[in-house]
């Protein structure tokens, strides 16, 4: 049913469609030609090879007509831009924070603020750290502490907030590690997590352990207004703010945020900092001119700066929220009247499937969230994202495979790109992968890098 519209049950798009590009189809034969060249890891399966890509819904967007009109008017000065200044304003509008350090995206923003405050033997807290997020902290010989609430590990719950940070754990964390906690961090929503948004309360409640013990609170707020549209429809109170409200409050919460503005920046590339530590900026602005560039482009065109100035005012748009969210819900209800268990409830930007629960015949060790990706990209031409234990479980001394808490598969939905006919013809696909789900066999690695290997790992059918 429409929040926004109580006349009208439908959500539709809110928008209408101006530039076309065509799908590319192929048959189960080519793909599974394409599949075993590229090692069976999706990530290097040539785009030109997909159907339906639900990879990542990082830079995939489909950019509006008022921000390719941004791009034509930039300044592409290279220091003091005025399409910096806009940039800036609008960044210091949402958020509140005076400072703000363009990145090209999201994980150099991490990067420079962690390389500046972050050292070996340190612990950073988190509900639950993101890949890229874990791999910097990891890269500098930190330790990433995910901390989420037990209802967050459980694919089946339906907890209005899965992403929320067990403060109990929390609380006990900075008193165990105290002086080792250079930050503390909470991801909006709460990717590696299905998708699950925080709670106001809980974003409170984190700042003021955060607070108390002297700790910096950092929100990696890569999807902050999907995050705030769930605040506003699922926490009590809060129906009648506005998720630019609610967003402004959120960030008022911290200290400073990373952001990949390739999510709810609607941009295909571009990140910033944004802090009230004027003390952190001279380190910061150092790293960034030596990797990045000037203070004023960071390693982006002004036209990406223009069009992300834009971006973020959109994303705050209730109709857009509203029917991304109504998008998600549709697909999620859609597998599950077929079949397919999902994590519950469904998030924001993606849903997530419960391959542990649909694939019980493979253990963890046979990849069963890579299984299915692959069977998913052989059957319908749809190009997913396993988040598992090829991405976040451990290689044992031993070799052996230690698994990750949760076995899913992500199909991260790309902005305002397919329309509900594209669901339809998936969902109708999806029966079949169920008529023979007991079939699939699992996988196994036979090729990985030190860091980050679900990138460029390569895998081989188990017999």
């Amino acid at each position: 049913m429409s929040t926004t519209d109580p006349e009208h049950r439908i959500v539709i798009e809110p928008f209408k469609v101006k530039v076309l590009e065509p799908l590319p189809f192929r048959t189960r034969a080519q793909r599974e030609e394409v599949l075993g060249a590229a090692g069976w890891n999706l990530f290097l399966v040539p785009a030109r090879e997909v159907t339906f890509d639900f990879l990542t819904d990082s830079g995939t967007t489909a950019m509006s007509a008022a921000q390719w009109a941004a791009m034509m008017v930039a300044d592409e000065s290279y220091a003091g831009s005025r399409s910096f200044e806009r940039f800036e304003a609008v960044v210091r509008d949402v958020t509140g924070f005076p400072h703000v350090i363009p990145t090209h995206q999201g994980r150099a923003a991490e990067r420079l603020l962690f390389s500046t405050l972050v050292k070996a033997g340190d612990v950073v807290p988190s509900n639950n750290h993101f890949d890229t997020t874990r791999a910097n902290l990891e890269h500098l010989g930190a330790t990433a502490l995910d901390l989420v609430i037990p209802e967050g590990r459980d694919p089946a719950s339906l907890h209005p907030f899965k992403g929320n940070l067990d403060l109990a754990r929390l609380e006990a964390c900075c008193r165990e590690h105290a002086g080792r906690i250079p930050l503390g961090m909470i991801t909006i929503t709460n990717n590696t997590g299905g998708g699950q948004p925080v709670s106001l309360e809980n974003l409170r409640g984190a700042a003021e352990i955060y607070r108390r013990h002297g700790i910096p609170f950092v929100i990696d707020a890569c999807r902050f207004a999907e995050n705030a549209w769930f605040v506003k429809v699922r926490e009590p109170g809060q129906l009648e703010r506005t998720p630019r409200a609610i967003a402004r409050e959120i960030f008022e919460l911290a200290d400073a945020c990373l952001v990949s503005a390739k999510k709810d920046g609607m941009v295909n590339i571009g990140g910033f900092i944004a802090t009230r530590r004027g003390a952190w900026l001279p380190a910061l602005r150092s790293l960034l001119i030596l990797t990045e560039g000037f203070p004023t482009y960071g390693g982006l065109a002004a036209r990406d700066l223009e069009a992300l100035a834009v971006g973020l005012e959109e994303a705050l748009d209730e109709r857009y929220l509203e029917y991304r969210v109504a998008t998600s819900r549709y697909l999620a209800e859609g597998l599950v009247a077929r079949g397919v268990p999902v994590m519950q409830p469904p998030g924001g930007h993606a849903v997530y499937i419960d391959a542990r629960t649909f694939l019980p015949h493979l253990a963890p060790a046979e990849l069963p969230a890579q299984a299915l990706a692959c069977e998913l990209y052989l059957a319908l031409g749809v190009r997913t994202c396993e988040i598992g234990t090829v991405m976040f479980g451990k290689t044992a001394a031993d070799g052996s495979l230690v698994p990750s808490a949760m076995e899913l598969v992500r199909l991260a939905l790309p902005r305002r790109v397919y329309t509900q006919a594209h669901f339809d013809y998936i969902l109708e696909g999806v029966e079949g992968v169920v008529a023979r789900k007991d079939r699939l066999r699992g996988l196994r690695i036979v090729e990985e890098p030190p860091f980050l290997r679900h990138f460029t790992a390569r895998f081989a059918p188990l017999a």
